[in-house]
């Protein structure tokens, strides 16, 4: 939580003079909800790198800005952190080589805390009293600046801007004789979301917050452990789903075989609700549930809450493809993949001229005025932030020929911001937060804009509704009810955005 950033606004890319059937990579980038981060682990495997960088590989949309292995040889500890994609450093061999050992955890990130350089690349090392520690971190925590705070007044040196560190400095200083006892003290004293993998010179931990806020599970390869944010990774190599790490679970692996540790006292669980609207990828399992299953029937309930009479039903792509597929058939009415979008084009594709750029080189989306010409469509989308992304593909619709443009989100309004990993803006960068629909709606350029309800997407997930006294999920985006305690937030004194004001090159 050191500094967030927010989504670009529209003054951050300026529009094409060639009309609006093309979107730019830029306008896409600039609304909308930013992965976590992802973590990966293995115990007891002579390919465990390897491997590592396979289930990175899986959990790449969890965090794309950089990425990170850590390995154990039975001496030395060996790392390697980049920028960049997965793909970018560890789809080569010469670099799996230099990270030797059966043991490894991996670590993809999105800056949700700190600044993107390469000091607060993760998995984070520490050379303590007991020998090396290392530790990969999704989530955020909603304490960690003050800690920090008490930890450098104390005397602590922090070299990064990442609430992780925190972790690394709280297990050093603990005087426990144990490791896993200085883990759980240091457990003890953070708050919020956490999903942890952490490697010593014995042992590989998994660990998760008291109401699990963020994902951990556990899988077998070739009778080795594994430690993975998501079930996908765990399919990219074979591996067998074994369970879900329980929310307060420590999971602990050594020569010995698995302990697991239950430290806190049991709390109804609160999983974030965005793991099934957008984080995770649709092919994973979820707190036993299928997340494309989900989002299939958000759409539904979607359609059972705000249909019109239109011709086709049109996803955003990709996120809102399965709650489209839902809503169609509920509806009745044909899905039509009315936005083609271009997958390989990346982040940073160079334009050698400007007038190049605005000719429809650099595109992502593109309309397809063959399934939408002369018809009245309703865009399915999984959530709105800002509304620039919705205005822009609103329009580009308008300009591809739509007769009539409905709009609808698969989850609820997102009013309130969030303090334990998703990049949001402040409340006043939530358009939802600051308009009511109809402004919303005239804002956006839509015939109609309807959001699914609170209540609705329970349903959805099987309950009867949201039940205030005891909710089901992390829901405070919508709700504002947030399960546990923000005391960086609601700290008088200012808090630091970083640490210093060095700069370095990475």
């Amino acid at each position: 939580m050191d500094s967030q950033k927010s989504p670009s606004d529209d003054a951050k890319a300026q529009e094409p003079n060639t009309g609006s059937l093309y979107l730019e990579n830029s306008d896409l980038e600039g609304d909308t909800l930013r992965e976590e981060c992802g973590v990966f682990g293995i115990f007891g495997h002579p390919e465990a790198a390897a491997i590592t960088a396979l289930g990175l590989h899986a959990l790449q949309h969890r965090g794309q800005e950089a990425a990170g292995i850590v390995s154990f040889d039975g001496t030395r500890f060996h790392s390697e952190r980049r920028l960049g994609l997965v793909g970018d450093t560890f789809s080569r061999r010469e670099v799996i080589d230099r990270l030797p050992g059966n043991t490894a955890i991996g670590h993809v990130r999105y800056s949700t805390t700190g600044e993107t350089i390469l000091r607060n690349v993760q998995p984070l090392f520490a050379e303590l009293n007991a020998g090396g520690f290392a530790v990969g971190h999704n989530g955020n925590l909603t304490n960690g600046l003050t800690l920090r705070r008490e930890l450098v007044r104390g005397g602590a040196m922090m070299q990064s801007t990442t609430d992780t560190e925190v972790i690394l400095h709280l297990v050093a200083q603990s005087k426990r004789n144990h490791f896993i006892e200085r883990f759980i003290e240091a457990l003890r004293t953070i708050e919020g979301a956490y999903s942890l993998v952490s490697l010593t010179n014995k042992k590989l931990l998994g660990a998760r917050d008291p109401l699990g806020i963020r994902p951990l599970v556990l899988g077998e390869f070739e009778g080795c452990p594994i430690l993975a944010s998501e079930t996908c990774a765990l399919d990219i190599i074979g591996a067998k789903y074994v369970r879900d790490v329980e929310p307060g679970e420590i999971v602990v692996f050594d020569e010995r075989g698995a302990q697991s540790h239950k430290p806190f006292p049991p709390k109804p669980p609160r999983p974030c609700i965005f793991e099934y609207i957008y984080f995770s990828r649709p092919d994973s399992i979820v707190g036993g549930r299928s997340v494309y299953d989900v989002r299939k029937a958000f759409g539904a309930q979607l359609a059972r809450e705000s249909h019109v009479d239109v011709d086709v039903v049109v996803p955003v792509p990709d996120s809102g493809v399965p709650a489209a597929v839902g809503y169609s058939q509920y509806s009745g009415v044909p899905f039509e993949l009315g936005i083609i979008r271009n997958h390989y084009v990346g982040r940073t594709f160079i334009q050698p001229t400007q007038s190049i750029r605005e000719s429809g080189v650099k595109m992502k989306h593109n309309a397809n005025r063959a399934a939408i010409e002369g018809k009245r469509i309703i865009l399915i989308d999984d959530s709105l932030v800002r509304g620039t992304t919705s205005k822009k593909i609103v329009r580009m619709m308008r300009d591809a020929g739509a007769r009539e443009v409905h709009f609808r989100l698969a989850s609820p309004p997102i009013i309130y911001p969030d303090y334990y990993g998703i990049d949001l803006p402040d409340r006043g960068g939530l358009l939802a937060a600051t308009h009511n629909l109809e402004e919303m709606r005239e804002l956006i350029g839509a015939d109609t804009l309807a959001f699914l309800s609170v209540d609705g997407m329970y349903r959805a997930m099987g309950y009867p509704g949201r039940d205030p006294a005891n909710p089901k999920f992390s829901d405070h985006c919508f709700t504002g009810v947030y399960p546990t305690n923000l005391t960086d937030h609601d700290q008088v004194e200012p808090q630091p955005r970083q640490l210093s004001l060095l700069a370095e090159a990475s």
